[in-house]
């Protein structure tokens, strides 16, 4: 399975998740403080709300969720042959889920992109509360 990422920088998220409910005909998948994620099947999409205000409307990040690791590897062997730099993120805890990724590097306008695929839907947080994808 993979699909479409796209974090979106939120000023409020309750408000949020009241409209992408609606608008998705869903509920959110996880819900934290801060933080809240869609899983759509259709179109396949993960819709991930990072609550930042001030700064809301704002595209945080994009990525491609992929189903296992050795799509993850993959993947990144084949954008490294195409001269896209990337930046491994092995065994992390990123948006309150256990992940393997890398990030791409080179997006024309400077946007932000990961692979990924997550190990673990509900890891221990860590110690620290970490921005997510920073």
């Amino acid at each position: 399975m993979s699909r479409l990422q796209l974090a979106l920088d939120v000023d409020d998220l309750d408000a949020s998740i009241a409209f992408y409910s609606a608008l998705l005909g869903t509920a959110p998948h996880k819900v934290r403080p801060g933080y809240a994620n869609f899983a759509v099947a259709e179109p396949p999409l993960k819709l991930v709300l990072v609550e930042s205000p001030g700064r809301g409307g704002g595209i945080n990040h994009l990525g491609i969720e992929v189903g296992d690791v050795a799509t993850v590897d993959a993947e990144q062997a084949r954008l490294a042959g195409a001269g896209l730099a990337t930046s491994e993120e092995r065994d992390t805890v990123c948006c309150h889920a256990r992940q393997e990724k890398f990030w791409v590097g080179g997006a024309p306008d400077g946007e932000r992109w990961e692979v990924y695929t997550v190990t673990d839907d509900t890891p221990a947080e860590p110690a620290e509360p970490a921005v997510c994808c920073a």
